[in-house]
């Protein structure tokens, strides 16, 4: 890690955030074509995956977080970001040491007969050691890197400055995003998995709940020895479930193979509880006799009894095309911004859901989709991280199982899972559901995403209007950006004004402000009476 201090890394966060606004809104005055604003965003990525890999730190884990959130960032930007690899150089044997004996308050060898120094992975909050307890067991030993505490409180002080600033002046199209409710996210999500003792909670929690489930095991954590800053747990010897020569080599049988990974996450998915939000490669293993090894608890997400009942209700409401309940069942879920009109939800949900089965295998799907995410960026509608989580599980394990089994339908290893989990469980719901799904047509491309959001052709009538919507939208944005200008002006001069010793300056700029903030703030607030006008019209 290298050693910045404070003020330089908060300053360098800060300048990026800024100017980054500054470029968006340049672009935004000069009227920049579609195909420019890509490239900008392209730009705006790569520039943030440098920031990020030059301070490291908390802020990858910040870019993991942000680079899954497609609903709220241009899909340029997010391609420069997705595949960010959370892996540095590992800190000095001295430091790590420090950090033991310090949260020990012993010496390492009152502790353990053994350790390597040598990291055998490490990334940007915690290191990996593999030791021996005095009795020779061999151990996993996750130790978080010395300066990540204070690291994290510059980063996130330096994120709080820029939400509070981007809350009223980001230019973001349709002021649909709440910042705070995103900061309060990242937040939550990072301090969890800065704290290990929760990850040995959860541990637990996961050891507990699949002690019954064939050939899966996780690793028994050691509390007497791990701390808040340090993990003790067993090591275990496996390799990645994708590595094909090693299931070849050990005739395991990829089918079972992939149904046993299925129904170690189909509960997590469907049912109360936490579940495993980054299942990917490295944190799934398997042994030579096929057990799967689950690692990494760290970064989780929890899904409520109320949740589960929700998600439950929704999927019912959908099925017997009850909008009015599944809008409702939204807002109970949280997906709806404050202020979002329950009745236009509810309209857009029937035209969205209407399905012509007979026209399903007839339309462009990817066009369609395309025109299906350009409604909803006009709709108040933000996904919480827990679902967020919730939908990157389901897709990086829909991945490994087409890796692992490329060759066998996915559907074919779903249903059979999924129906004896429903046998086996005691929720009628979900039984009066599979019920219902087994009696339609559309059972077949239930599962497939891209049938999720097939719609007839009255949606992109419904489009136009909301583009209209848009272009009013738009003349309101224009007064904003103008009025801000003025606004970075009127500072720039203060500045100016007071190092140089120009009092008209000084004066003068201190003037324009006055104006240009009440102007702003007058600005929003009609463009918010515009909104909720446009909302009332819809019913």
């Amino acid at each position: 890690m290298k050693n910045r201090k404070s003020w330089f890394r908060m300053w360098k966060i800060l300048s990026f955030a800024f100017s980054m606004i500054i470029q968006v809104y340049w672009y935004r005055f000069r009227k920049k074509s579609d195909a420019q604003w890509e490239l900008l965003w392209e730009k705006l990525g790569r520039q943030f995956r440098q920031t990020l890999f030059e301070l490291e730190g908390v802020l990858i884990k910040v870019g993991q977080l942000l680079s899954i959130r497609e609903d709220l960032l241009p899909k340029s930007f997010i391609s420069q970001i997705q595949d960010l690899v959370d892996q540095v150089p590992p800190s000095p044997w001295e430091d790590i040491q420090c950090v033991l004996e310090k949260e020990w308050g012993k010496p390492i060898d009152n502790v353990l007969l053994s350790i390597e120094p040598k990291a055998v992975a490490s990334a940007s909050i915690g290191e990996v050691y593999r030791g021996r307890l005095k009795d020779g067991t061999n151990v996993a030993i996750k130790v978080q890197r010395p300066s990540i505490p204070s690291i994290m409180r510059t980063d996130f002080r330096s994120l709080a400055i820029i939400i509070s600033f981007a809350q009223y002046f980001a230019p973001i199209p349709k002021g649909f995003i709440n910042f705070r409710m995103l900061f309060n996210e990242l937040k939550s999500v990072i301090g969890r998995e800065l704290d290990f003792k929760k990850e040995l909670d959860t541990m637990k929690h996961f050891r507990e709940r699949f002690e019954d489930i064939y050939q899966l095991t996780i690793p028994t954590a050691y509390p007497d020895i791990s701390t808040s800053q340090v993990l003790v747990m067993d090591w275990i010897d496996g390799v990645r479930i994708t590595d094909s020569v090693f299931l070849s080599t050990n005739q395991i049988d990829k089918e079972v193979l992939s149904k046993q990974l299925l129904r170690a996450f189909l509960p997590q998915w469907l049912e109360a509880g936490m579940f495993h939000a980054d299942p990917h490669a490295g944190n799934v293993l398997v042994k030579a006799d096929g057990t799967i090894v689950l690692l990494d608890f760290g970064m989780v997400g929890e899904i409520s009894r109320k949740d589960a009942a929700n998600f439950q209700n929704l999927m019912q409401a959908i099925f017997l095309k009850n909008y009015a309940q599944a809008a409702e069942t939204l807002k109970s879920l949280g997906f709806l911004l404050p202020g979002a009109d329950l009745k236009v939800i509810e309209n857009l949900l029937k035209e969205v859901l209407l399905l012509d089965v007979n026209k399903v295998k007839e339309m462009d799907l990817f066009a369609v989709k395309k025109e299906m995410n350009d409604i909803l960026k006009l709709l108040p509608i933000q996904v919480p991280t827990r679902f967020i989580f919730l939908g990157r599980s389901f897709v990086t394990i829909e991945g490994l199982l087409l890796t692992i089994n490329p060759e066998k339908e996915i559907l074919d290893i779903i249903k059979p899972v999924f129906t004896d989990w429903v046998k086996q469980g005691s929720s009628n719901n979900w039984k009066s559901v599979l019920q219902w799904l087994n009696a339609l047509p559309i059972f077949k491309v239930f599962h497939s995403l891209y049938d999720l959001v097939e719609t007839p052709q009255r949606l992109l009538i419904q489009k136009e209007n909301l583009q209209y919507r848009e272009f009013v939208f738009s003349v309101y944005e224009n007064q904003k950006r103008q009025i801000f200008i003025l606004t970075v002006l009127a500072l720039v001069g203060i500045f100016v004004g007071k190092y140089l010793h120009y009092a008209i300056v000084y004066k003068a700029s201190a003037v324009l402000l006055s104006l240009s903030i009440p102007l702003y703030i007058v600005s929003s607030w009609r463009q918010r009476k515009w909104l909720k006008r446009m909302y009332n019209k819809a019913l």
